[in-house]
């Protein structure tokens, strides 16, 4: 990678993380509020993706549980992406495309919040446990890539990268993430 290509790569990721941000800074606001709504009711965040957006379901699961900037108490989540004897026994028993669906069965209730990341937004396995999350009256967030896929008419807030460049959509995801955190840190903290 010469130079340039290092400059062109840091001014593509800017550009689209200044064009999300404009079109969804009030939403994720608005988004933090609902969730430390939920979480004073009692709910609880589960989190899940594949390749990279798993990394990132954890990465934000392990900021509210332990800490993000403030101390206090933890923000209960999880990342369902965790737990490799769950996940190889549904894959092998029941197909990759239950292995999150099985857990929200097991673990999601009202008031939980579901949030689903897929860059594509088309994800099989993301998209059978967000129908399971929407029957059993969870809230439903959607991080993916441009136009959302089959997920954008799925959940309840939809927060679609302007891009269809993998590695942009997820250093979005990943910032999103992280104000998330503090904005729920703010509200709960």
């Amino acid at each position: 990678m010469s130079k340039q290509r290092v400059v062109d790569a840091v001014s593509e990721s800017l550009d689209v993380k200044k064009r999300f941000f404009e079109i969804h800074a009030e939403g994720l606001v608005a988004l933090a509020d609902v969730i430390a709504a939920r979480v004073r009711q009692g709910g609880k965040v589960l989190v899940f993706g594949n390749g990279g957006s798993a990394a990132d379901a954890q990465h934000f699961a392990g900021e509210l549980v332990g800490r993000f900037t403030k101390e206090g108490p933890p923000i209960p989540a999880l990342a369902l992406t965790t737990d490799t004897s769950i996940m190889t026994a549904v894959g092998n028993d029941y197909g990759y495309e239950h292995i999150f669906k099985r857990q929200l069965e097991a673990h999601g209730r009202a008031p939980d919040v579901a949030v689903a990341i897929s860059t594509s937004g088309n994800s099989r396995n993301v998209l059978e446990a967000v129908h399971v999350a929407k029957s059993r009256g969870l809230l439903t967030v959607g991080m993916t890539g441009e136009g959302g896929g089959k997920l954008a008419g799925l959940v309840d807030h939809l927060f679609a990268v302007p891009s269809k460049d993998t590695p942009r959509i997820q250093e979005v995801h990943h910032l999103m993430n992280h104000i998330l955190c503090e904005l729920l840190e703010e509200r709960l903290r």
